[in-house]
């Protein structure tokens, strides 16, 4: 739709935003001029819906309270890609912030309900490529934006391990569905967490790729620089596999290098790990929530991956408790910026955008800005505050601050092979009841972030894989790798997994694939 000229009055608005400072009869000076630049944005509107795609036809439900177990599920469908191919035969779901052309997509939040795709993003393009069933939309966390599994428009998300308790977040629905052999395979998005905690939480494997290495293309943006995709599965030979799918360069996403190539992640993981060496992370442990009986698995599990013949020693990596202060200057004044005020995608970078949903969303948050959740209200209030009296300058350091911390790492990785440490301080934590107080919730959301967010500034790769139970309920380990090197943490991965004949299902739950609780 062209967009109508602007009168005085209009003009005059947009100088007192800026403080411009114009008078009456300078706004309507300058009227004529605006009148004639937007004539560019009409044609650009015009050449654009010449090829733009339109959201295709494919059938899909809200699933009744019966066929949804543990609230998981958005929306339901079953689209299936090429008749051959890797993932042939298994049943995938997709995190509601990617986008499938044809299916709702809310990305968990009020503030995007409505909205229909016209684009397969580049991952949901490669499974059905690959011969992948698409059984549904999983439910996510409001914008993504937490840790736990209580904030996401449709309700909370419970645990197959104990449903009164959660998921795990932002990948809530994902957990639930993997962990409960409902689907074999998911793909998660990852910016603090978000597919290692539901990971660790729900006793399933779930890998966050190195930055870049898995296009973002298709998927709702939190910040650029901490954006990730990955596979959540049950097994680390399932998420080898995912993985060899959705890697690799699709030209649409710029933070992937031009000379990106993949490996065989199936053929590593079958290689030996024996000998590897493994950097037990010191500053991991001991954490203020850290639950005793979380840091006592992980370092049984450090011993499992000695029996196994790695070698394992402790390293201290002091930057890793700064990797948090770090990573909430960036996730907040970021998130603010690209997630809020430019409607997601932001702009200044050359990747594939997706104009309909900016408008969608941009409009709709607008409307109705009260509808976001507690934990993206925390974020604007304190990057607005912050902001305001910064200019953004502690973003801006905070970014700088990143090329130590990822250096912290590599040097520790020069070492060692892979670094280790718990996924999470603490097992999954009860769901706040509907009347919650605000520090509760708030609480519940973002209290478990300390471990993993690091790594989501610096970009290397990591991987949650269950490292047992404490008190009945799954605790996760962590292994990460240098860059680019998931061939590394997905072979050690691997070895911890044989070494201990398996992960265990949630009581209940059959262990045979795509088996519905």
């Amino acid at each position: 739709m062209p967009l109508p000229p602007p009168d005085s009055s209009a003009l005059r608005k947009v100088s007192d935003d800026y403080g411009l400072g114009l008078t009456p009869a300078d706004a309507e000076s300058f009227q004529p001029f605006v009148a004639a630049l937007l004539a560019s944005w009409d044609a650009v509107e015009e050449l654009y819906n010449e090829t733009a795609p339109k959201a295709p036809e494919r059938d899909w439900q809200h699933p009744a309270d019966a066929d949804n177990p543990y609230n998981a599920w958005y929306v339901t469908t079953e689209l299936t890609g090429a008749p051959e191919g890797p993932l042939a035969g298994r049943k995938i779901a997709i995190k509601d912030n990617i986008t499938v052309a044809g299916l709702p997509m809310t990305n968990g939040s009020k503030t995007v309900e409505g909205f229909v795709p016209t684009r397969d993003a580049t991952v949901v393009s490669r499974v059905l490529a690959a011969g992948a069933t698409i059984a549904g939309k999983a439910v996510c966390e409001d914008l993504c934006f937490s840790g736990g599994s209580h904030t996401s428009r449709s309700g909370p998300v419970r645990n197959p391990w104990d449903e009164t308790r959660s998921t795990g977040g932002s990948s809530s629905g994902n957990g639930a569905l993997v962990a409960a052999r409902v689907v074999d395979l998911a793909i998660g998005g990852d910016q603090g967490g978000s597919v290692r905690i539901p990971a660790s939480f729900s006793g399933i494997v779930g890998h966050k790729p190195t930055h870049g290495l898995v296009p973002y293309t298709g998927a709702f943006p939190i910040e650029q620089t901490i954006d990730h995709l990955g596979p959540m599965t049950r097994t680390v030979a399932d998420a080898a596999l995912l993985l060899s799918v959705l890697a690799g360069r699709d030209g649409n996403d710029p933070r992937q290098p031009a000379d990106l190539t993949v490996p065989d992640y199936l053929a590593a993981i079958a290689e030996s790990a024996e000998g590897l060496r493994v950097g037990v992370v010191t500053e991991g442990f001991g954490h203020e929530n850290s639950e005793p009986g979380v840091d006592a698995a992980v370092r049984a599990a450090v011993d499992t991956l000695r029996g196994a013949g790695l070698s394992a020693a402790e390293v201290s990596i002091p930057w890793h408790l700064h990797g948090p202060k770090i990573w909430d200057v960036i996730a907040t004044e970021g998130a603010a910026a690209q997630m809020v005020d430019t409607n997601g995608y932001g702009m200044n970078w050359q990747g594939l955008y997706d104009p309909e949903l900016i408008e969608h969303y941009g409009n709709q948050w607008r409307a109705a800005p009260h509808e976001f959740s507690q934990t993206v209200q925390l974020v604007l209030l304190t990057a607005g505050y912050a902001s305001g009296l910064g200019r953004n300058k502690h973003y801006a350091m905070a970014r700088n601050l990143a090329v130590q911390l990822r250096q912290a790492y590599d040097d520790a990785l020069d070492r060692f092979d892979v670094l280790v440490l718990p996924t999470l301080p603490l097992t999954a934590t009860v769901i706040p009841g509907p009347d919650a107080p605000r520090e509760e919730v708030l609480a519940r959301g973002l209290e478990m972030l300390a471990n993993t967010c690091p790594t989501d500034v610096t970009g290397h790769p990591a991987c949650s894989v269950p490292a047992g139970l404490s008190d009945g309920r799954p605790v996760g380990m962590m292994i990460v790798g240098k860059h680019f090197d998931d061939s590394t943490v997905l072979r050690v991965a691997h070895a911890y997994e044989r070494a201990v004949d398996g992960f265990p299902a949630p009581p209940g739950v059959s262990v045979s694939a795509g088996q519905q609780a």
